[in-house]
């Protein structure tokens, strides 16, 4: 298992990580398997979505604030349910295809790392299965 750090800057953001994951696979020289990409905070996940244009993450983490904003009574003491449910609906794994030495991503495709709770130190799991 390989891990990787991800610094966020802002409370919710959106961090394209395929660069760093597809090195992962790269270094383990598997051609073809399969890769887990595992997030171990509960106030933070990982989705795929386009990478193209930035104006998708915008509109992500706009919708996710209107949807789900940060101050509206909810019962966890700690003044982060929001960050709870937002992480929730992002998921924290991914499986994505390798094959001949590539992530197996859609032309627009990218894997994001989702903060809900930031700024922090966070963590990223990689694993490779060779098939």
């Amino acid at each position: 298992m390989e891990k990787i750090d991800v610094k966020t800057s802002k409370r919710v953001e959106l961090i394209d990580i395929t660069d760093r994951i597809q090195a992962i696979v790269n270094k383990s020289k598997v051609k073809d398997g399969v890769c887990f990409v595992f997030c171990p905070h509960t106030t933070a996940g990982l989705t795929i979505n386009e990478n193209a244009d930035p104006s998708v993450r915008s509109d992500i983490i706009t919708t996710l604030k209107k949807l789900i904003p940060e101050n509206a009574g909810y019962a966890h003491s700690e003044g982060n349910a929001d960050s709870h449910i937002k992480s929730s609906l992002f998921g924290p794994s991914l499986t994505v295809f390798v094959e001949d030495g590539q992530l197996a991503l859609g032309t627009w495709q990218g894997i994001y790392f989702c903060e809900s709770d930031g700024p922090r130190s966070r963590q990223v799991w990689i694993k490779i299965s060779e098939e």
